[in-house]
């Protein structure tokens, strides 16, 4: 989405906004079930969204992939604008710390947007899912964590580390965490998961900008395991 449609988009809907990066792992290792799996919860999530006729003026999804490179397939802007869900594929390494600076960094423009046209926003939220360990850049890893940790002390970046599978570093998701423990998927229950998420999206479009509104933790249960 160019810039002037973000902007013109920003004055037309003066809402406030909630800007959620599903920033996931789409590696070698995620082929078959896992990276169907992916597809179908998203676009669930995506569905859920737009039949709330609060999310939807208030909710923007942006969905950065780490797997064959970095790559930002789907930025922040009105869900109206989006013509279709993205569409994942599975293959390469996993670049993590190179992709969630990517996703930091969107976050930090599309806030200096919200500023710049006098929209309010809540604080975002950082959706990180992988299914291993981390082997792009160490540097690059160190620096993305050091920035998450550092806007969720500030309170100003809201963090959900998901583990799928076996393989997942769980470890390495929790130095993102410094408040929540990181959640293993419950076998590949994504649907579950962002089904619990658009609700909790829902929820908060319907807060005022600020305002703390509590995670339903009990349906937690329903797709996730410590």
């Amino acid at each position: 989405m160019n810039m002037n449609i973000r902007e013109e988009d920003l004055v037309n809907n003066p809402t406030p906004r909630i800007s959620v990066c599903l920033c996931v792992d789409t590696s070698s290792s995620m082929q078959g079930a896992p990276i169907h799996e992916l597809n179908e919860g998203i676009k669930m999530f995506y569905d859920a969204v737009m039949q709330d006729e609060i999310a939807l003026y208030s909710a923007e999804i942006s969905v950065v992939t780490f797997g064959n490179g970095v790559e930002c397939i789907q930025d922040f802007g009105s869900l109206e604008r989006v013509k279709s869900v993205p569409q994942l594929m599975a293959h390469g390494y996993t670049p993590m710390g190179e992709a969630v600076n990517l996703a930091l960094d969107l976050f930090e423009q599309r806030k200096k947007e919200y500023r710049a046209k006098g929209v309010d926003y809540y604080q975002p939220w950082l959706v990180l899912m992988t299914d291993g360990a981390p082997n792009g850049d160490a540097n690059e890893l160190d620096r993305s964590v050091n920035r998450t940790v550092s806007l969720v002390d500030g309170k100003k970046l809201t963090v959900f580390p998901i583990g799928i599978g076996a393989e997942a570093d769980m470890a390495v998701l929790q130095r993102f965490s410094p408040t929540r423990v990181p959640l293993k998927l419950q076998g590949l229950k994504f649907k579950e998961f962002f089904k619990w998420l658009s609700q909790s999206v829902s929820r908060t479009s319907q807060s005022t900008p600020g305002e703390k509104v509590p995670l339903d933790v009990e349906g937690i249960g329903g797709w996730g395991e410590l």
